[in-house]
């Protein structure tokens, strides 16, 4: 067991501070005690690589946690959540194995890298055509709203087969149901808009599945269906609710890993410079930044029963915070952590997961930001940040990313 006597002040990691800039208390907490009990948070903050790879890992670390999400809203809201937390029991991300992996088979095919390449071309001729029509050369802009948000939502409302005219309406529950999951809602107007925003995406994603089987496409619903595992091996009902995650999934992260990759670079003129000589090194760029300061900070799982970690016990129903935000930074296993390297490779970082539930849209979000990233630093040379200074960051617990990012193109 590892001794630890050094004393550590407890920081609210919704604070301002925190929300800002986590880093510094997240590597002086690993430091500390990787595994580390937090009355604040009612938690255990798992901090180290290797602690966090024991939990992704360990089947005593369960993803369920559907119960503690219902139980954040308000009481007034609760008669209008019985079916949205049923849609939200169905998403692969809130089950454990055996479950997890009858519904993840679903998708495998169509998520493997192989698939997600058929999309290259449009991907790539989707971001030509936002930049040409957002990123004006000379005008001053917010690159969030301007091409990280409208450029996921292109590709990914393409890739589900989403009709250009549905898409307002498609995205406008997509960050409303974004608010539930991610924390960010905290009004009873708020919670209610969320969970009425989950049950008219199902019901609307229900309806495009029934069009499919009638008509089927060049889309992710039409090849799901065609493979026959829908009414087999998972019911109708099971594959909707697991669109409503796609959905939700694609659209933040990946643009959140496009803002945030164009931050880091923008900050860091050496790393830029590497890029725009090795239009390559946009991949590495995308990787480093995943790694340092990307979309998710942390994943949260219960204990299913009691366990050890690092020589302290883990009680059955205990909240675990698996920070990969610190974990990601771990001396142990990253030379230099805290350095920003387009270049950099060995270790392989927990941007996006581990094991059983690793990302399973990871091939596509690494495209789409890839394809971003690539053409706004080596098309876009004049592109600078407008306001350089303190970025405004969104206050959620588990995501890390921009309110804005100001530019002049």
């Amino acid at each position: 067991m590892t001794t630890h006597t050094s004393v550590l002040t407890e920081r609210y990691l919704l604070s301002p501070d925190m929300i800002a800039d986590p880093y510094d208390h997240l590597d002086a907490l690993r430091d500390h005690a990787p595994v580390h009990w937090s009355p604040l948070h009612h938690a255990w903050l798992v901090t180290g690589y290797d602690q966090v790879m024991r939990c992704l890992r360990d089947p005593a670390v369960s993803a369920d946690r559907v119960r503690p999400l219902m139980d954040a809203v308000p009481q007034g809201a609760r008669e209008d959540a019985e079916r949205a937390f049923g849609i939200l029991s169905r998403w692969m991300v809130f089950n454990d194995p055996p479950q997890h992996r009858r519904l993840r088979q679903v998708f495998q095919e169509s998520f493997s890298a192989r698939a997600v390449a058929r999309y290259r071309a449009f991907t790539e001729k989707a971001t030509r055509a936002v930049l040409a029509r957002r990123a004006t050369p000379g005008r001053t802009g917010d690159l969030l709203a301007d091409v990280a948000k409208p450029l996921p939502a292109l590709v990914f409302a393409r890739w589900l087969g989403i009709p250009p005219t549905d898409g307002p309406s498609f995205w406008y529950w997509n960050t409303r149901v974004a608010d539930l999951v991610l924390g960010t809602a905290q009004e009873e107007s708020e919670y209610r808009a969320s969970l009425q925003a989950l049950v008219s995406l199902d019901d609307y994603l229900g309806a495009l599945v029934a069009r499919r089987r009638a008509e089927p496409g060049d889309d992710l619903i039409s090849q799901v269906l065609r493979e026959g595992r829908v009414g087999d091996s998972v019911t109708e009902e099971e594959f909707v609710g697991m669109l409503t995650q796609m959905a939700f999934a694609g659209g933040e992260t990946t643009s959140n890993l496009i803002a945030n990759t164009v931050l880091a670079l923008h900050t860091r003129p050496d790393q830029l410079a590497a890029v725009r000589a090795e239009p390559d090194l946009a991949q590495g760029a995308v990787e480093e930044t995943l790694r340092l300061d990307g979309p998710s900070k942390m994943s949260i799982r219960t204990a299913a029963r009691d366990l050890d970690l690092d020589g302290r016990t883990l009680r059955a129903g205990d909240r675990i915070f698996l920070v990969t935000a610190a974990a990601n930074r771990d001396p142990a296993r990253f030379p230099d952590p805290g350095r920003f390297d387009v270049r950099r490779s060995g270790a392989t970082h927990l941007g996006f997961g581990f094991g059983a539930h690793f990302c399973i849209g990871a091939a596509l979000a690494r495209l789409v930001a890839v394809a971003a990233v690539r053409t706004l630093v080596c098309d876009h040379t004049g592109l600078i940040l407008a306001d350089p200074g303190r970025p405004a960051w969104q206050p959620s617990l588990l995501n890390r990313g921009l309110t804005a990012l100001p530019v002049h193109y």
